[in-house]
């Protein structure tokens, strides 16, 4: 693990969606999927973004939302960036065998990278895929290679299904057995989600988000009941939840004051 950033250049720039775009970096890192790196723009700001490919060249996507992603959007092949990592723990892949994946929004770029790990040690996958619209679909294309079971949900009916990731899943728990199921998406959409599992009584790991200053655990901006996101997660166990009380409620803005989990994610938007 780096603490200092190192500066890579910028390999190969993939445009996703309209405002997602994955940047592979010539950078070597080694990490599991669900963990993040820090990416470091000189003379602007330092943000923590998802890792969705590692190894020999790693890579983050970036949504173009904000003043620091916006900057990013503007780099080109060749441009350099300060990366550290890997941090978190990353999902917990043992003794899993017949998993349900549910990814919401930009909540797919962690999920493609763990869907290729599953595939791999033998899993057999159902993931449920949502997303505003067709257009806006991260990473069907890249999902649907690690599974023929790959349901996709828009909010406007443009692809697959109109409505709700929670209705799919109902449906799959209703006639299969799943050993556990991962989550990453907009707090409110994984609050469902996990209620559904404690309904079902079934294992479930999320992937949240909280604001990160340092990424090692000393700052405390990110805290999640008595866990910090960065150092305890961002990947959360259903008998860790159980324990939070501010989970799909309240989460803490830049400037320390405590929100509710839809103005953080209003405001993360910005």
């Amino acid at each position: 693990m780096n603490e200092k950033p190192t500066m890579a250049a910028i390999k190969k720039i993939v445009s996703e969606t309209p405002d997602i775009k994955t940047y592979y970096l010539d950078f070597a890192m080694d990490a599991k999927p669900g963990q993040f790196a820090m990416a470091w723009i000189p003379g602007l700001d330092e943000k923590p973004f998802t890792l969705t490919a590692s190894g020999k060249e790693c890579a983050i996507t970036v949504q173009c939302k904000g003043k620091f992603t916006k900057a990013m959007c503007e780099l080109k092949e060749g441009n350099k960036i300060g990366i550290r990592g890997p941090y978190g723990n990353g999902f917990d892949l043992k003794e899993v065998k017949r998993v349900c994946i549910v990814a919401g929004g930009c909540g797919a770029a962690p999920i493609a990278l763990l869907a290729e790990q599953l595939k791999e040690q033998g899993a057999k996958i159902s993931i449920v895929l949502g997303a505003k619209t067709g257009k806006a679909c991260l990473f069907k294309e890249r999902l649907g290679k690690t599974t023929k079971g790959l349901y996709i949900t828009t909010d406007d009916g443009s692809l697959g299904e109109k409505g709700f990731v929670t209705t799919i899943l109902e449906s799959l728990l209703k006639k299969e057995k799943f050993d556990c199921i991962f989550c990453c998406g907009p707090e409110g959409m994984m609050k469902a989600v996990f209620e559904i599992c404690e309904k079902y009584k079934i294992k479930c790991q999320l992937n949240l988000e909280r604001y990160m200053r340092c990424a090692t655990g000393i700052c405390g901006a990110c805290a999640l009941g008595k866990w910090l996101v960065c150092k305890d997660g961002p990947v959360f166990t259903g008998e860790q939840l159980r324990e939070t009380a501010d989970f799909g409620k309240s989460a803490m803005l830049k400037s320390g004051k405590n929100v509710s989990t839809k103005e953080f994610s209003e405001w993360r938007q910005k």
